[in-house]
């Protein structure tokens, strides 16, 4: 394997140190174009549905049209790494990995710089909010973007627990579709010593919670699997002298694709109004925070399959898609899309851990993927 250009690892790890939120990732693009413009002659395109930026190289003919695309947001967690580079912003941290995401696109710019299509266009995508299940559908709807006429987009995740440079290949999709809902209940509050003047919404809610947990669905192989996780509750406040009249319930609601999704959204909110109705209780539902699930293209797939042989990259096939969201599922609604996992070694902390941080032994890796993905796709005749 080739030794990774020192330029690519002060990157990585100077995006580590200076993490920004979604929605919020002005000084990361900054960073971003700083190092393109010093190493490239490429056009940029800045504030692409909100912080996103664009590099874009075009070759002398009409052609195929590459988009390579990471993430520019960091997530709310403290970290807890002690080392030279951790997070200089507290509450704030790169536990996904997109500083090593962003590390290796950005490093495709040298490579870039030196070959000679006869045809064609390649962008680079630095997007913004994915974290939020925001920042691609921005993208998307943003005519800079649309300008681009992309053909294919690709993209890729690091995934802890798998073999080191591996490269993990799903058939059907990707990631899951995910959408997470509020509810929100309303009954009357009264005295604690005569709760039977009130309507006190204990009861329907946990009424609620037993009946949405016999919807889930566990085994990943069904195609109705579903996974609807509570993650967060709360009742009244902490007066003991008060039955409460409020209630509200959090969950995300996971499935493998959009009509199951449809499905298990009308179950819920059919059991959530029967529930309420006999429980005399008033309620709304609100939903938030959607990711649509991200389906590989077939033939986008097989470009992927390809440079894993190229490189003799071990390959793993997994069965089905990954639990987590990732709004790259945008993308895959409208263009030929494929991501791939690449394992970030055995040992390596979980996705969204405080004490995670994206390999720097995988970039060379990643970096050699997206070249053999854009070398066979610009010098395919079909």
């Amino acid at each position: 394997m080739n030794v990774i250009n020192p330029e690519i690892l002060n990157l990585r790890k100077e995006l580590h140190e200076n993490p920004e939120l979604s929605s919020f990732e002005y000084e990361t693009a900054i960073r971003i174009r700083q190092f393109v413009e010093k190493n490239s002659t490429a056009t940029i395109i800045e504030n692409i549905g909100g912080s996103g930026l664009a590099v874009v190289y075009e070759y002398p003919n009409p052609g195929k049209s590459i988009t390579i695309r990471c993430e520019l947001d960091a997530l709310p967690i403290q970290e807890v790494n002690t080392f030279k580079h951790q997070s200089k912003k507290k509450g704030i941290s790169h536990k996904c990995g997109h500083d090593g995401h962003m590390a290796i696109v950005s490093g495709l710019v040298f490579w870039l710089q030196n070959q000679i299509f006869n045809s064609g266009k390649i962008i680079l995508l630095f997007q913004p909010a994915e974290e939020t299940g925001e920042g691609a559908y921005h993208v998307l709807n943003d005519t800079k973007f649309k300008a681009l006429k992309t053909d294919y987009i690709f993209a890729l995740h690091n995934i802890p627990k798998e073999p080191l440079n591996s490269i993990i290949i799903t058939e059907k999709g990707f990631s899951a579709e995910v959408q997470s809902f509020i509810v929100r209940v309303k009954g009357k509050e009264s005295h604690a010593a005569e709760p039977e003047n009130g309507i006190n919404p204990a009861l329907g809610l946990s009424e609620i919670i037993t009946s949405i947990s016999r919807l889930n669905v566990t085994n990943p192989i069904a195609e109705n699997f579903t996974i609807i996780t509570p993650v967060h509750i709360t009742m009244g406040q902490k007066s003991y002298g008060i039955s409460p009249a409020k209630g509200e319930l959090h969950y995300t609601l996971r499935t493998w694709n959009s009509e199951e999704m449809l499905h298990s959204k009308t179950k819920i909110e059919n059991l959530i109004k029967e529930t309420c109705h006999s429980n005399t209780l008033k309620y709304e539902i609100e939903w938030l925070e959607y990711f649509p699930a991200s389906i590989n293209n077939k033939e986008s797939n097989n470009y992927i399959s390809k440079a894993a042989l190229d490189n003799n990259y071990k390959t793993l096939k997994r069965p089905y898609p990954f639990k987590f969201g990732e709004d790259f599922g945008w993308f895959s609604k409208t263009y030929k899309t494929a991501m791939f996992g690449l394992g970030a070694g055995l040992d390596s902390p979980a996705l969204h851990n405080t004490d995670y941080d994206f390999p720097d032994e995988i970039i060379e890796t990643g970096l050699t993927m997206f070249q053999s993905i854009i070398s066979n796709i610009m010098t395919d005749k079909n």
